[in-house]
């Protein structure tokens, strides 16, 4: 009967070890999401407004 309850024991422990380690990749899945949104709203924003340096090619003359 002791070798059934440590196998029980056993089980559930690794059972909770799974879920404890699900846990923590869900979390680092969610931070890297996070940043990689953050990443892209940033290079969004920048993409948005652009700085003009002079005006070479902003006025185009065409004669027929």
């Amino acid at each position: 009967m002791s070798q059934s309850v440590g196998a029980t024991a056993s089980a559930q422990a690794f059972e909770v070890l799974g879920a404890v380690m699900a846990k923590k990749q869900l979390n680092q899945e969610a931070q890297m999401t996070n940043l990689l949104v953050e990443s892209a709203m940033q290079s969004s924003a920048t993409a948005q407004s652009p700085s003009q340096v002079g005006n070479l090619g902003m006025n185009i003359d065409i004669k027929v």
